[in-house]
């Protein structure tokens, strides 16, 4: 990939008061690195918006500050959490003679022969891989091709990743595994919970609206309950 470049000036302006820059269309950012001073610094929205596009956070940026051209990546880009609109943006000055670490994607394409017979599903265990490398031989993202998915609990691991391993150290286990292909989920139907059986020795209640004891025959005069006769003796 060409490394793509990035107009910025130097930033006066700070604290609450960023956030006017913003309604004008500009991003305050800060540069950092090793053995380099920090500098604050603003960059035009709609231009970094464009880069970052197409660079992401392991591709490089020729970043322009005055007269100085600047190698770095975009690192810890801040967003608003209601709109995703970028507030502020970190950029790592690095040396292009020396190695960086980086949170590579992890990116899905094609279509699954598993997915597409219902026989499963893809699923992306791992969405960054970090890696090791000179800034300029960092890979944009890893790809992995659903085409080749095609039964269940089949699996993608670290060690299946097309990447050129002379330039590019993978810091994770070899092993770890990326995407599988999960079988489908099984709806458990729920049986109803059991009536609760009465306590031994408790009276079970009437039936709602329905009162104890037997029911007189039309026309019969009730009997009293034994042994209460009615009369004093």
């Amino acid at each position: 990939m060409a490394t793509k470049t990035l107009k910025a000036q130097a930033r006066k302006i700070a604290g609450r008061k960023v956030k006017n820059l913003r309604k004008t269309g500009i991003l305050p950012g800060n540069v950092y690195g090793k053995k380099v001073k920090s500098v604050s610094v603003q960059v035009g929205l709609k231009d970094f918006e464009n880069v970052y596009k197409e660079v992401g956070e392991t591709g490089l940026v020729e970043l322009e500050l005055g007269k100085e051209k600047r190698p770095v990546l975009i690192h810890n880009l801040q967003l608003n959490p209601v709109t995703d609109a970028p507030v502020h943006v970190d950029f790592l000055q690095v040396d292009l003679k020396e190695k960086v670490s980086a949170e590579v994607p992890v990116e899905l394409t094609g279509e699954s022969p598993a997915e597409k017979q219902a026989l499963g599903t893809v699923v992306l265990m791992l969405n960054e891989i970090e890696v090791e490398a000179l800034p300029s031989d960092l890979p944009e993202k890893f790809e992995i091709d659903r085409g080749t998915l095609t039964e269940v609990d089949q699996v993608v691991k670290v060690a299946d990743l097309k990447v050129d391993r002379s330039k590019v150290e993978i810091k994770m286990g070899e092993e770890e595994i990326v995407v599988k292909v999960e079988p489908p989920q099984k709806v458990e139907e729920v049986a109803p919970p059991a009536p609760e059986a009465p306590v031994e020795g408790e009276a079970v209640a009437p039936a709602e609206g329905k009162a104890e004891g037997p029911e007189p025959v039309e026309g019969e005069t009730p009997k009293a309950p034994e042994g209460n006769s009615g009369q004093s003796q």
